[in-house]
């Protein structure tokens, strides 16, 4: 089994920052490309930012300049700053990974809430 399990959600004012993280755990042999998600209530899940294995990087048009994605071994971490209220948010990170050479599948975190106020 893989689990996906995140932090660093939380309760922040507008113009703060937040630091998430997002651990996998589990057998497996590698991990490709990371990302992170996230869902307003009443919205669709969008995304926020994606990393390779190579470390080439994607951000959603509404977060680049403040939010930074990288990651280290089996986490992946998004630095987010200069939080706007529009940001709150439940945050998905996902993981595609390899359990089998060849063979990946896509793996989700259980979501940590985001809320930033005005």
């Amino acid at each position: 089994q893989v689990h996906l399990v995140e932090s660093g959600g939380g309760l922040v004012q507008a113009g703060g920052s937040l630091r998430l993280s997002c651990a996998a755990s589990g057998s497996y042999f590698s991990i490709n490309a990371m990302g992170w998600y996230r869902q307003a209530p009443g919205k669709q899940r969008e995304l926020v930012a994606t990393i390779t294995s190579g470390d080439n990087t994607n951000y959603a048009d509404s977060v680049k300049g403040r939010f930074t994605i990288s990651r280290d071994k089996n986490t992946v971490y998004l630095q987010m700053n200069s939080l706007k209220p529009e940001d709150t948010a439940v945050y998905y990170c996902d993981a595609y990974i390899s359990r089998v050479v060849g063979q990946q599948y896509r793996y989700w975190g259980q979501g940590t809430q985001v809320t930033v106020s005005s």
